[in-house]
């Protein structure tokens, strides 16, 4: 069995961050290990307090799972701060494994999830040894400092990221003005895919973005190419948002369920056009 690892935060709702991240691991059958970057109080309807962890108890996390397991490829959810970012990047460069990103930043309660200061950090120790980052629409802008309204704004922001040092970008279209497909972007140095399936209109989301990446990086760890992980990852939260598990008490973002993929014989089907 493959070992993988998460950096991200806390989610006591357990929807998002490190328990999304878990689940979807367990899922796809690969061995998963943490790093808790931050302890945030949360629910389905907002994010009531966050708590960064002591710097040398997340150094220490790291190193104790670097020390012990075959990691055979990791990813970064949560990082909060420009301290945390710093003290944990130059060992994230002595991992010769893909390293999958996705660069949270706010919370679907609009809580600030990466702090300003850090931003900048981000761009500089963390682009250039990301193998895929997962940015969605705000945060590609943030990333980019580019408004997106457009496919040629994808593509202008993605070109970009890849000149930042991602090696790959998966811009995913969520944000976008389309009442009928979700729609994700995946550059690489000579070719670029867009991968649709059909939009559902549900408030049961909350988690999508730590599940896309953690399933992605399960792929990989199981020896699926960039592309093959990437639309095997989307059937899998396609068919999490399809099914959703109705749980808190509404008026707000109720988790995916991360069960689907295995529980349902037909997957969904994933659209995939090369440009």
């Amino acid at each position: 069995m493959q070992s993988v690892l998460t950096i991200a935060g806390s989610d006591s709702g357990g929807g998002a961050g490190i328990q999304a991240d878990l689940k979807t691991f367990q899922e796809l059958k690969v061995f998963g290990t943490c790093v808790i970057t931050a302890i945030t109080a949360q629910n389905t309807q907002t994010v009531y307090s966050i708590q960064a962890v002591d710097i040398n108890i997340i150094t220490d996390q790291l190193r104790a799972v670097l020390e012990d397991f075959d990691i055979t490829a990791l990813k970064i959810g949560m990082l909060y701060s420009q301290e945390i970012i710093q003290a944990i990047s130059p060992m994230l460069k002595t991992i010769n494994k893909p390293l999958i990103v996705d660069p949270v930043m706010i919370s679907k309660s609009n809580a600030i999830l990466l702090s300003t200061n850090a931003t900048q950090a981000f761009k500089q120790n963390i682009l250039p040894i990301t193998y895929l980052i997962t940015p969605n629409i705000p945060e590609a802008e943030v990333l980019s400092n580019m408004k997106i309204t457009s496919e040629q704004d994808i593509q202008n922001v993605a070109h970009q990221l890849l000149q930042q040092g991602a090696k790959n970008v998966l811009i995913k279209g969520g944000h976008l003005d389309d009442s009928q497909f979700a729609q994700d972007y995946l550059y690489t140095d000579d070719k670029v895919f867009r991968l649709s399936t059909p939009r559902i209109n549900t408030p049961n989301t909350h988690g999508t973005g730590c599940t896309y990446s953690a399933a992605i990086t399960a792929f990989l760890a199981n020896g699926y190419s960039l592309l093959g992980a990437v639309i095997e990852a989307k059937k899998f939260i396609q068919m999490a948002i399809e099914n959703p598990l109705h749980l808190g008490h509404g008026h707000g973002h109720g988790p995916i369920n991360h069960f689907a993929y295995q529980e349902i014989t037909s997957k969904s089907k994933v659209d995939v056009y090369e440009y």
